[in-house]
């Protein structure tokens, strides 16, 4: 049973101000609690159901974590989903450590996302295209924002992020910066270097004029109908699936 206090915490945690003072956040539904429990994030509770601890009572002994067995009903009271019959998870935050692209590395940079669904997507198409940091403007979405952690699907435990001023980022790169623009070169046929940034707008402004100097070419996705813009999640699953077949030396 998951006392009051508990739900109290788990409940706080929805909100980035206690997010940071307490440095913990929640993970919840089942895949994304295995993936956690599997990861070198610290966990401090697993709240479950008796299904969920009965098919995967061997993970959490490994865990070495607090377990506490408590109702479908209770966890939905709790988190963020309507229903919840698994799991849910509170763990330590990591400390937001400064990212840069190695020799030969594709890294995201993010100026500006406001939907945490979008960023939670971002996560899980850089995970799948082997993309491992992403560095994002200081008014992105917070990675730890339930949403965002929800829609990355458990990638968030594979892929860092990093919040810092692009600008400031910027001015000391030597790599190359591929920024999404609807007026850029048509990325189906633009031959990449091997490593750089690839930069995408917020949902509703694109690139930031600040940051358009730095940009070393700008990429386009061409389209045949009628419709105004692409999802930016959509876009950067595009543009990544682009650069990784396209880049020199592939």
């Amino acid at each position: 049973m998951i006392t009051k206090k508990q739900s109290q915490l788990v409940k706080s945690l929805q909100i980035k101000k206690f997010r940071k003072q307490e440095q913990l956040f929640i993970v919840e539904g089942a895949k994304s609690v295995l993936e956690l429990l599997g990861s070198d994030y610290k966990t401090r509770t697993v709240y479950v159901t008796p299904l969920f601890l009965q098919d995967y009572n061997s993970e959490l002994q490994k865990a070495n974590t607090e377990v506490v067995t408590v109702s479908p009903a209770e966890l939905a009271a709790s988190g963020t989903f309507k229903t919840n019959d698994s799991a849910l998870a509170v763990a330590e935050m990591k400390p937001d450590v400064p990212l840069e692209a190695e020799e030969g590395e594709y890294v995201l940079l993010l100026d500006d996302l406001n939907d945490p669904g979008n960023l939670g997507t971002i996560i899980r198409i850089a995970d799948w295209f082997g993309i491992k940091k992403i560095i994002c403007s200081e008014n992105t979405v917070d990675f730890y924002n339930p949403k965002v952690i929800a829609a990355a699907k458990g990638s968030f435990t594979r892929v860092q992020l990093h919040y810092t001023s692009l600008s400031g980022f910027l001015q000391s790169n030597t790599m190359p910066v591929y920024g999404a623009d609807m007026d850029g070169a048509d990325v189906h046929t633009y031959s990449f270097t091997k490593g750089g940034y690839l930069l995408m707008g917020s949902e509703a402004n694109g690139i930031h004029p600040d940051l358009l100097p730095f940009v070393t070419e700008k990429l386009s996705i061409p389209g045949w109908g009628g419709a105004e813009s692409l999802n930016v999640g959509v876009a950067t699953a595009i543009l990544c699936d682009n650069l990784r077949r396209l880049e020199k030396g592939s």
